[in-house]
Parts: structure tokens; sequence; C-alpha cells
């Protein structure tokens, strides 16, 4: 008898939920049902996705949308709900066994708590929930019973490296970075980069976004910050490793000396599938790695003087309590700026930094306070920018 498993997708049109979505389908092993799909403003392929995985409720947060979407949908018994907070209340499905958390930034956190107050397991793919209220989440979660699964390639792999094992035995933890299409290179070599190149990343396909935080090194500094909140270890204990070929994923160094790493091809279909099927493991189609394809494997220290986001990631890291929050929050308006092209590559990094001096710093920020902080810290990056 097939697992049943009722799943949840919180921005289905990204690229992971269209990947989590393609996973769904081509799973023969579990009974999927897509119970809520949910999107920004991208309604007509919203549309398609609820014609053929048949969900009980889609979301548009634009409003501006929702009619043609019930005249899309008409006839299928498809409840059509618009703006923000449906998006918090629509985590709140009965039968949802698992919540996919897929949305960019900082609006994955309020329907991600939302989610697990309704003791929703989690696969998590949206990093700056825990980025900006770690503390906070992982509190809840244990206070609820609630399980995250990391969807993020790397913390996926540290996640799976680390079953069975005690977490007394861990003594630090690996993050390899494929260092995006700009890596080698100097502050100099990047003074003119335009938003094209910045896109054009030698190994992953992703969303604009998390791209340009790749090319920055930002997306390493966020993973950093994941990682302490997700598997509860300090700053000082986690390692970035410059890894090109984006093979080993990430790994774990044990007490005893031993490293166990997890390795595979840069496919995101890999965790996705890892985290919507857990504690199981089922078998995909997914195309098998071959060590021959890959007989050299590269391994260098990160440039932290050219990457400047990483440095002020460990920085946020070490400082906690609200340094984190502002750090993302400057972050997601420079980069929006970027692939605008009103600012340059680097000016994100400057603009970043004078943020997290001048907003002030709370030690222990409640959900409130967060909010507040992360919009005092985006209008600041506005005036900034201007």
């Amino acid at each position: 008898m097939k697992k049943k498993v009722n799943v949840g997708i919180l921005g289905s049109t990204g690229s992971i939920g269209t990947q989590a979505l393609e996973v769904i389908s081509e799973c023969k092993t579990i009974d999927y049902s897509v119970d809520f799909l949910t999107a920004n403003n991208n309604f007509k392929l919203l549309i398609q996705q609820a014609i053929k995985h048949k969900p009980k409720s889609v979301v548009i947060v634009n409003e501006i949308y929702a009619e043609e979407i019930k005249k899309q949908l008409k006839g299928l018994n498809i409840s059509v709900y618009s703006g923000v907070s449906s998006i918090e209340k629509v985590v709140e499905t009965e039968t949802t066994n698992i919540v996919l958390t897929a949305l960019v930034g900082f609006s994955g956190l309020k329907p991600t708590i939302n989610a697990i107050k309704c003791g929703k397991k989690i696969a998590l793919a949206n990093k700056e929930t825990l980025v900006v209220a770690g503390e906070l989440i992982m509190s809840l979660c244990k206070r609820e019973g609630v399980s995250i699964i990391p969807v993020d390639s790397e913390h996926s792999a540290i996640f799976q490296c680390l079953q069975g094992e005690p977490r007394r035995h861990v003594n630090s933890l690996i993050l390899t970075a494929s260092g995006g299409p700009f890596v080698g290179k100097k502050r100099g070599d990047l003074k003119n980069i335009k938003v094209k190149d910045a896109l054009n990343h030698p190994n992953w396909k992703m969303g604009a976004k998390i791209t340009v935080d790749s090319a920055s090194l930002m997306n390493k500094g966020l993973e950093v910050i994941e990682a302490m909140r997700l598997f509860d270890v300090s700053a000082k204990n986690i390692d970035v490793v410059v890894h090109r070929q984006s093979i080993i994923h990430s790994a774990v160094r044990f007490i005893d000396g031993s490293i166990v790493a997890q390795l595979g091809s840069p496919d995101m279909k890999l965790p996705i599938h890892y985290a919507l099927s857990f504690p199981e493991r089922h078998p995909s189609r997914l195309k098998r790695f071959n060590f021959l394809d890959y007989p050299n494997l590269s391994f260098e220290e990160p440039d932290y003087k050219t990457f400047k986001n990483l440095s002020l990631a460990f920085l946020a890291a070490n400082k906690g309590g609200s340094a984190p929050c502002v750090l993302n929050a400057a972050n997601e308006i420079v980069v929006q700026a970027f692939l605008e092209e009103r600012i340059s590559f680097l000016k994100m990094s400057d603009i970043i930094e004078n943020c997290m001096e001048k907003i002030n710093f709370v030690k222990k920020p409640d959900l409130k306070s967060l909010i507040d902080i992360d919009q005092e810290t985006r209008f600041l990056a506005k005036s900034l920018i201007r």
C-alpha cells in the first residue's frame, strides 16, 4: 500500500515550487495529494498548476488576478483566495501533513510560524525564516513537537549526515560553496559587473534573488546563520569551503576526526524528494551520479575580502540578536536594486554594512521587534540607495 502524503506548497510558481510539483508527479511510490498552492504574481502558471494537480485551494497574493483565476478554475471545486493574509491562513488546512515553504525572503516568516503552530511538518526552502527569527522558530518547533526538514542542498546534506548520530559527537559543520560565477576574481574585477553576469551561475538553475546572493556569497552567509539555528552550533564551528564542482553538498566533522559528506549531482530535486518523503527513502527517476564524470574535485578558502557579504554574515552570526534580521532586510533591498540596475554589484555590500552599523541592536528581539527592525532597515537601505 502506498504511503499517503498531503502537501501544501507556499511559492509553487518559483524555482523550488515548480520542481517540487515535478517530483510529486514523477514519484510512483508515494500517493501525493496537493492541498494548496500559492503564488505572488504569476497567476497564469498558478492556473496551469491548479488544473493539473487539483488542490483544495490556491492563493494569489496580488488581488488583481483573483477574478481571472476564479474564472479559469470554475467548476473544478478549487477555492480561490487572495492577499497576504490568505497565505498565513491557508497553512491551517486540516488535511495537510507537510508544508513546503518556498517563498522568497522575509515573506516566508509569518506563514511558516502559523504552519508550525498548526502542527504541520515543515520542508524548509526559505532560509530567511531561520536567519531572521531562528531562535523563535526553533523554540516554537520544540514546543509544538514539529520537525523542520531542510530543503537547501547544503542543509539537507548535513541533515542526512547527522541521521543516527548523537549531537555530542559533532565537532563542526562544513558548508560547501560553488563560489558562483565570479569565483577567483578580485574586487577590481567586479566594478562593472552586469546583472546578466551575476545571473549566469555555473552549476545551479535558481531564482534571480538567490542567484545574485550566490554570486555575492551572501547566500552562503545566510546558510551559515541557518545552519547555526537548525543544528544548534555556533558560527565558530562552521567552516565554508569553496568547491567549484558542487558535488559534495556539505559535510560533518565528528569529534574522532571522521568526516561524513553527502554527494550528488547539482539537482535541487534530490533534496526536495528527500524532504517530502522523510523519514523514508523512496526511489526516484533522478539522474544517478557517476564518479568517473568528476575525476577531479577541488577545494579552496573563500575570498572574504573580495566577497565582503560573507564576512558581514559571519559578523551578524556572531553578534546574534537582531543583527541577522538587519543583514537579511538590507540584502533583500539591495539585491532588488541591483536587479533593477539602480546600484552596482559592489555597492550592495557597502549599503548592507551601513545598515548594520546604523540600526539599533536588540539582544533578545521578539517577533514584533523583528518585524519593526525589518521595516526600519528596509527604509534605511532604500534611502541609502536614493
